[in-house]
């Protein structure tokens, strides 16, 4: 308990510099080119400490679910003081509006970077072997639907059934001492005895759990193409391979493209998974694939409290805080108010429109009005609400449980 609640802190502290990294982004840039930033916070809601230095206000506010700077006179609606006018972030040239915009997810991107590479470069890469014992170093918790996804342990989509181990109760550090009434002593026999076994047939095997013998049962699955299927893995033996600084730059550009990849297609299944997030079948369906912070949290106390090498806990805590801030800095860019990309096309609308109308000799229409938008950013911003309320309460009390 005490390792997985340093998880929970570790992840925490990542969360509330991953924060403060993108108003950073804001708050430096906007600085940078005269721009009249007036509170620099983390959180929301009432403030529980602050200090002020020169005109810019610091500090903490209550309900820790996010950070924001003030810089005035971000749209065509906020009433600035006439002598601030000239500071406002309305007034700046549109490409220095586009920096500052932009600052925000370009620190989330750069941290991830960093991360990366310094795993990369500092731990290395995983080369992962497989033990010769019949020990059970982890259980897989859905049978996959063919055996390509098998082979490239693809993450589990909706409608795959949970496989016999987890429904026999199987554990991780089980040993197994017979299976199907054939004894086995390493991993290679324990196999050979699996597919032996026809698919649908129940069969009794017994494991050594904390010393004592136990007997268990369950029913084989099959897969298409591989036979039948138990669902376990051996325990692994892991050792890590540094890499050089070309290849740990190189790892950085594969991080990226894996991450806003797989990002895409979580998000793209967040519509369909919505009926399973509460089902008891969650982990066996598309709603394993969708989590919230909160579970993002609860793999990092999971991570931290394994009984795994530190190089192992230390890259997938790493990798884990990488990976959300570049999903974190894609979803700030997509144009969508409230978020900064949203902002920035209203930037590229207002050169748009003015570039038109100096084509047609009129003059510049000049600011947008950002009350025309009203309607769509609270529609955007109650649309994500919902869902990251769904996935924190799914997250809370039907957590994703991979063994």
């Amino acid at each position: 308990m005490l390792l997985e609640a340093l998880g929970w802190l570790i992840f925490l502290a990542a969360l509330i510099v991953s924060v403060m990294l993108h108003e950073t982004g804001h708050f430096v840039t906007a600085k940078r080119f005269g721009m009249k930033a007036t509170q620099y916070f983390f959180g929301f809601g009432p403030t529980l400490w602050s200090i002020k230095r020169g005109e810019t206000e610091y500090g903490f506010k209550a309900l820790p679910a996010g950070g924001f700077v003030k810089i005035i006179g971000m749209t065509s609606l906020e009433e600035v003081d006439p002598e601030d006018e000239p500071r406002a972030f309305r007034r700046a040239p549109a490409w220095q509006r586009l920096i500052v915009l932009a600052a925000g997810s370009f620190m989330h991107f750069l941290f991830a970077a960093v991360l990366i590479f310094a795993v990369g470069l500092g731990i290395g890469v995983e080369n992962v072997q497989s033990s010769n014992t019949a020990q059970i170093g982890a259980v897989t918790p859905c049978v996959p639907s063919n055996e390509q996804t098998l082979l490239n342990g693809t993450n589990s989509t909706a409608g795959e059934a949970e496989s016999p181990a987890a429904l026999a109760g199987l554990r991780v550090g089980d040993q197994v001492t017979s299976f199907d009434g054939v004894a086995v002593s390493n991993w290679t026999q324990l196999q050979n005895a699996i597919l032996k076994v026809k698919p649908g047939r129940l069969i009794a095997f017994t494991v050594l759990r904390d010393g004592q013998p136990l007997t268990l049962h369950t029913t084989l699955a099959e897969v298409k193409g591989h036979g039948s299927f138990f669902g376990i893995s051996p325990v692994a033996v892991t050792t890590f391979q540094r890499l050089s600084p070309l290849a740990s730059v190189q790892s950085v550009g594969t991080g990226f493209s894996e991450v806003v990849t797989g990002s895409a297609k979580a998000v793209a299944q967040l519509p369909g998974a919505v009926p399973s997030l509460f089902a008891q079948d969650r982990v066996c369906s598309a709603a394993a694939n969708v989590g919230s912070v909160v579970g993002a949290a609860q793999a990092t106390g999971d991570a931290v409290a394994a009984g795994e090498a530190w190089q192992a806990k230390v890259s997938y805590v790493l990798l884990l805080i990488a990976s959300l801030n570049i999903f974190w800095g894609v979803l700030n860019l997509l144009p969508l108010l409230p978020m900064d990309g949203g902002h920035i096309a209203v930037v590229l609308w207002e050169r748009i429109r003015a570039w038109f109308a100096r084509l047609r000799g009129r003059p510049d229409p000049g600011l947008f009005d950002y009350r025309k938008l009203i309607p769509v950013s609270f529609s955007v911003f109650a649309v994500v609400v919902f869902f990251s309320l769904l996935l924190i309460a799914a997250d809370i009390v039907n957590p994703v449980n991979l063994g």
